[in-house]
């Protein structure tokens, strides 16, 4: 069933039909977008006055949205500017010459100054080639703990999302969650592995997030207050 948009007096709102939830709930997505999902039973004037209940809910996480995004301002790739991996920040170093366009070499971000216009490219290239072995290595350690196989894993951009999971189990994971510090990148492996037995956020799922984790609702608020603050890539 496909997605389609509810107005409630100044809220849009993404509509997501899904026989496989028994109840109403309304998320505000990493990019501000609001998503409604409900039973395929559950009539529009009931879905509405859901909205009007949640209001004040929805416009204060839409305000905590808007002040963390305005800390993300985009890299200009300058000396000296800071640059996140694994919750650490280290100075890029413009350079003339070196084997690659881009490697971390004592402490820097070495980028050859003649691949500045591709800069992000080259930044994006190795976050992801760094993010995938390290994330793997924590899906096979919690996995086991957590008793789950899943599919595979692939490390791509998921848009606002820190991870998903797919068809056959697959895992999917953002290359920005490199740029987080270690617990916190942790926290989305296990999340993730979660969603494996439980699709929705239920009890249920919490319990056995908390299970594999118990500091997990530390972790969980350190990513809701400070994940956007990675985002200026």
């Amino acid at each position: 069933m496909s997605d389609s948009l509810l107005q409630v007096d100044d809220l849009s709102l993404v509509l997501r039909r899904s026989s496989r939830r028994k109840t109403v709930q309304v998320t505000v997505e990493r990019d501000g977008q609001l998503l409604l999902v409900a039973p395929p039973e559950v009539g529009e004037e009931r879905l509405r006055q859901f909205v009007l209940e949640k209001r004040f809910w929805i416009y204060s996480r839409l305000a905590e949205k808007d002040r963390l995004l305005q800390v993300a301002p985009a890299k200009e790739f300058v000396d000296g500017e800071g640059f996140a991996y694994l919750g650490r920040s280290y100075r890029l170093k413009l350079v003339d010459e070196q084997d690659v366009p881009l490697k971390l070499a004592a402490g820097r971000f070495r980028l050859l100054r003649s691949e500045l216009p591709q800069a992000r490219e080259h930044f994006i290239r190795w976050y992801s080639a760094h993010a995938k072995p390290w994330l793997a290595q924590r899906v096979a350690d919690f996995r086991n703990r957590m008793a789950l196989s899943p599919g595979g894993m692939k490390v791509q951009d998921l848009g606002y999302r820190w991870g998903s999971c797919g068809k056959g189990d697959w895992l999917y994971f953002h290359w920005k969650t490199i740029l987080l510090p270690a617990p916190i990148a942790e926290y989305v492996v296990v999340h993730e592995l979660a969603h494996l037995h439980e699709p929705h956020h239920t009890p249920e799922f919490w319990l056995r997030v908390e299970r594999a984790m118990p500091d997990y609702a530390r972790r969980k608020t350190w990513l809701a207050e400070h994940g956007m603050e990675v985002e200026g890539i």
